[in-house]
């Protein structure tokens, strides 16, 4: 037997120059790609990574908050007690938590938990959790609104010409939504009627710019319109679908399960978004369980690489986010093939940094141990 108790956590800052530059997205700031990776070793040997990639600034905090706050509440104990270690953070931190720096703290934990559950059981999670479909749809993400149209388009025919059968475009922030309009449209032409187009707001509108906006947007039958409000505002999400043919759609920005109950209570939008790094994949797995009994369908926001394996054990995946902006830096990057991605056989989850990445982007971090 494998003793799986924790005896260090490992942070690892990284601070990684984009490929192509940072992405026009006019709402990431234009600094490398900043990562915060988690190490936790065990006495038997096994070695569990968790990672959360911040769009912006943040990464020293996390990794304060995960040596001061987190560390000596994990060190000594069974990296298989998943969802006690879970529940034993989310209290001891709750005071100042419940959002922000302490659940992204937690995640990259919680992810590197299952990924030493996964090995010592010697199955990838997908499999462990209960293995649903062999392969998950998924749609190229990435068509930039500062592209502009031409732009936008011509990322859009790269994903297609991959296998993809469904792409995401921006609108808001940096356009008036009359040119996001004809953006959308110009699209539909472009693309044809066999091609998904999802649409991402990225909270940039107003309910009623939304509502008027989208009303337009309908008539290029767009399979969703994302985020078009802020969070925190859930009557404007139902008033906005409740005025639109198109599905509207969310969760990205919400932390845990508990942020995203009026999406329950209140239903309007019939596919949820969770964000891996609020909430970790603990976390996800029950929000699809609950999102699985009022009809609602899952479609997590980013880490394909992770969030396949969730969406291949559950009942009610709808698509993956495929964004190759960090395919660089894997071992084996989880690409999709014709349009759908196949969750690995490895032990664990099975993503890994390149060596290389960790030891030449390396701008921080530290090692906690036992005692």
């Amino acid at each position: 037997m494998t003793d799986t108790t924790i005896t260090a956590l490992k942070t690892t800052l990284l601070s990684v120059p984009w490929r192509d530059g940072p992405p026009a997205a006019g709402i990431v700031d234009p600094t490398p790609r900043q990562f915060v990776v988690v190490e936790i070793a065990t006495k038997g040997g096994l070695t569990g990574l968790g990672y959360l990639h911040i769009l912006g600034d943040g990464s020293a905090t996390i990794a304060a908050c995960l040596e001061e706050m987190i560390a000596p509440r994990i060190l000594g104990r069974d990296a298989t007690e998943v969802e006690g270690i879970w529940q034993s953070l989310w209290k001891s931190t709750y005071r100042v938590g419940r959002a922000g720096v302490a659940i992204f703290a937690m995640s990259a934990v919680d992810i590197a938990l299952w990924d030493i559950v996964g090995k010592r059981a010697g199955l990838p999670l997908h499999r462990l959790w209960g293995n649903a479909r062999a392969s998950v749809p998924a749609y190229g993400s990435g068509c930039w609104r500062g592209l502009g149209r031409d732009g936008m388009i011509d990322r859009a025919k790269y994903f297609v010409g991959m296998g993809m059968k469904a792409i995401k475009m921006q609108v808001a922030h940096l356009r008036p939504w009359r040119e996001d309009v004809r953006n959308v449209h110009a699209m539909r032409e472009a693309l044809g009627p066999g091609i998904e187009i999802m649409i991402d707001v990225n909270m940039g509108w107003t309910a009623d710019t939304a509502i008027q906006a989208g009303h337009h947007i309908d008539e290029a039958d767009p399979y969703w319109l994302e985020e078009p409000v802020v969070c925190e505002d859930f009557s404007g999400y139902q008033r906005v679908a409740a005025a639109l043919k198109t599905r509207v759609v969310g969760g990205e920005s919400h932390f845990t399960r508990y942020d995203l109950r009026p999406f329950f209570t209140t239903p309007s939008s019939p596919i949820l978004q969770p964000d891996p790094m609020r909430g970790g994949l603990t976390e996800l797995r029950k929000i699809a369980a609950i999102a699985d009994t009022w009809g609602i369908q899952i479609a997590p926001h980013l880490f394909h690489e992770l969030t396949v394996h969730v969406m291949a054990s559950i009942p009610n995946a709808n698509y993956l986010e495929y964004m190759d902006w960090n395919d660089d830096l894997w071992v084996s990057p989880a690409i999709p093939r014709d349009g759908v991605l196949k969750p690995g056989e490895a032990p664990g989850h099975g993503v890994a940094f390149k060596p290389e990445v960790l030891k030449d982007h390396r701008v921080g971090g530290n090692e906690v141990k036992a005692r």
